[in-house]
């Protein structure tokens, strides 16, 4: 767990996120929480008192890092634009793989090693698609479909591609 004071600052003209609040993470405070690291990661912990978890550490170069602060965060902490904030951090590992989806990888050994060279954001990708399905039979079909686009080697954005050329989306 790291612990520092930071500003809560706001884009102004930034391409997509213009207007976004956000606080930065020093390169060295990142290096804290996932050493070496030079990609997006999920943080959890508090901003003042108030509880966060899943939120993610965007890069910006140079070693340092944004998280974006939303609107529900900001109403818990009840600070805008120029105010201090108090941020616990600690790295969020808690999401977890579906685990019918696992079970249906194992049963293709070079879908699973596929999809265990995927980076972990990647895995979550697939994951919460599966998750989102309403039915049980959409969710049958979403994790059959996966498992082919593991056997396929195609990350999520080329599945979906596929998918829609199919017209199987």
């Amino acid at each position: 767990m790291v612990t520092f004071t930071a500003t809560i600052l706001k884009f102004g003209e930034k391409g997509e996120k213009t207007g976004w609040n956000y606080i930065e993470i020093p390169g060295n405070i990142a290096g804290q929480l996932k050493p070496g690291t030079k990609t997006s990661f999920r943080v959890k912990g508090r901003l003042d008192d108030f509880a966060i978890k899943g939120v993610s550490l965007i890069p910006m170069g140079g070693g340092n890092f944004i998280m974006a602060l939303n609107a529900g965060m900001r109403k818990g902490i009840h600070k805008n634009k120029g105010a201090m904030v108090k941020v616990q951090l600690t790295v969020d590992t808690a999401y977890e793989i579906i685990p019918e989806l696992l079970e249906c990888l194992s049963d293709e050994p070079s879908a699973m090693q596929f999809f265990k060279q995927l980076p972990r954001s990647h895995q979550n990708y697939f994951s919460k698609w599966i998750e989102g399905a309403k039915t049980d039979a959409t969710r049958a079909k979403r994790i059959t479909q996966t498992v082919n686009a593991m056997i396929k080697q195609q990350g999520y954005g080329e599945m979906v591609r596929s998918l829609k050329k199919d017209k199987d989306f």
